[in-house]
């Protein structure tokens, strides 16, 4: 019930969100700092076409399997070697860090509003071409025309502005760059959101409707995010756990697999005359 209130608190007050995310990630970076294990945050993907070979995956990142696999399909939706990217909101650096180690940017910094979160992805992950900062989604610490490949992964949710967050990234991309994006909106918010993105001055390249693959993937993992849950909080307070771990039966798979919420990637990509 209290998760659920949290939820139901943030989507009807948008002006909130920023600083009620913050605190939120905040507690989690200092409360659950030395959980290694626990390093993505999204939904997962499981991929549901026949005879496809499973991702490839080091023995100590297969428990992360379905959430890494969303950083997967949402980041080769074009291609990333060799370039200069940014994750905006990075969590707790996890799908910053499978980028970084196994699609080989030149280039990865990765930027969260929790201070606690930043830190400890930087002790957490120590790779030359690998880089955590504080920064805000709306007003993004860099110049015009940095960056390549600009990554989002289940975050802009938590955005009090979804056009600033756009508007910031069309700015930081470099003409003709790419902007990797998923997310999940209610039914009812969908059509708001496609005005948003054709307004953003970016062209959509790639879209994509994952809400099965998002459902099967939190179907699979279930007992994994039950579990993780149950180690970091005692009873009686391991529902709340569920609901923010995504178990199977708890609020947001519910509502994906009811069809009243749906789970989306895109690939946008800035025009190649465009300058801002």
């Amino acid at each position: 019930m209290i998760a659920d209130a949290f939820l139901w608190v943030l989507n009807r007050t948008p002006s909130l969100r920023r600083a009620m995310w913050r605190t939120f990630f905040d507690f989690l970076a200092s409360r659950f700092g030395d959980i290694s294990w626990w390093t993505l945050m999204n939904y997962g993907y499981a991929d549901l076409q026949v005879g496809v070979p499973p991702l490839e995956l080091l023995p100590a990142d297969e428990a992360e399997r379905y959430p890494i696999a969303l950083y997967h399909h949402v980041a080769t939706l074009a291609p990333v070697a060799g370039h200069d990217v940014l994750e905006v909101g990075s969590g707790r650096g996890g799908g910053a860090s499978y980028v970084a180690r196994y699609l080989k940017p030149a280039r990865l910094v990765g930027i969260d509003l929790s201070v606690k979160a930043v830190a400890f992805s930087n002790r957490q992950y120590r790779l030359d071409s690998l880089h955590f900062q504080e920064g805000d989604a709306e007003s993004l610490p860099f110049s015009d025309a940095s960056f390549d490949s600009v990554i989002n992964v289940e975050s802009s949710f938590c955005y009090p502005s979804i056009g600033r967050f756009f508007a910031e990234v069309k700015r930081v991309l470099r003409p003709g760059g790419h902007f990797h994006y998923t997310d999940l909106r209610l039914t009812h918010e969908i059509a708001d959101w496609h005005t948003a993105i054709a307004e953003s001055g970016l062209e959509a390249i790639i879209e994509h409707d994952i809400t099965a693959n998002v459902v099967e993937a939190l179907h699979r993992d279930s007992a994994r995010r039950r579990a993780g849950g149950r180690r970091i909080v005692s009873r009686p307070f391991s529902a709340i756990a569920d609901v923010f771990t995504g178990v199977e039966g708890t609020r947001i798979p519910s509502l994906l697999a009811s069809g009243e919420m749906v789970y989306y990637s895109f690939l946008l990509r800035k025009p190649s005359g465009a300058t801002g």
